[in-house]
């Protein structure tokens, strides 16, 4: 059985989105940070950072969102969402993946821990400056690369559609400006029904643990 660890509306969203578009069958465990579930012992066993998602499948615990994107798509997609090894697809999927978690989310994150992921002391209001001139260069090469129409390396999704769907979805929770390609692509990317069937699994069992808490 695949289980996924974490919390639904954070990098784990890619990773259940893909499971639903795979059409596997998996199971959710929802962390509870407020309680301290990323700091348990056992989920430290896997993931020493205590940061999320975290996969198992079977004997197989993976950690970081784009590896287990990858993983999952050799073992059971069955030639779908990821291009022929060793083809110019497969080279534009690698700069993609490449260029959406270290010029695109990079700088989010960044928002993210000067805004309330770091202790307050190492909290530096100076750094949202900063990564949103990142973001905003990052974007504004993108934009460049992006097609009008249908998926980035054609008429089929692959993996890094997701990345970058969930990426943009993230920016547009920070407010941050989003180039017009790249907002109809993101548009696009939110009608999935395998997105709402990810979000409605993973909502469900998380509120559920919170009322057992309360």
């Amino acid at each position: 059985m695949i289980t996924l660890y974490g919390t639904p509306r954070s990098r784990v969203l890619r990773v259940s989105w893909l499971l639903e578009e795979l059409g596997l069958n998996w199971e959710f465990c929802f962390l509870n940070f407020a309680e301290g579930d990323n700091r348990s012992e056992s989920y430290l066993a896997m993931n020493p950072s205590g940061k999320m998602p975290v996969l198992k499948d079977g004997d197989i615990v993976l950690t970081e969102s784009a590896a287990i994107m990858q993983y999952l798509s050799e073992r059971y997609g069955e030639g779908a969402f990821l291009p022929a090894p060793g083809t110019a697809l497969a080279a534009q999927h690698h700069r993609w993946v490449s260029f959406i978690i270290t010029e695109l989310e990079q700088p989010l994150w960044s928002m993210g821990k000067h805004k309330f992921a770091l202790p307050e002391n190492l909290r530096l209001v100076e750094m949202l400056a900063v990564a949103k001139y990142e973001f905003d260069k990052a974007a504004e090469i993108a934009e460049q690369w992006i097609p009008e129409r249908g998926f980035l390396l054609g008429d089929t999704i692959t993996n890094c559609d997701i990345l970058l769907a969930q990426t943009l979805m993230w920016a547009t929770l920070f407010e941050q400006d989003i180039p017009p390609k790249m907002a109809a692509f993101r548009d696009r990317l939110q009608h999935r029904p395998a997105l709402a069937s990810a979000l409605q699994k993973t909502q469900a069992i998380a509120k559920a643990a919170k009322e057992k808490i309360s």
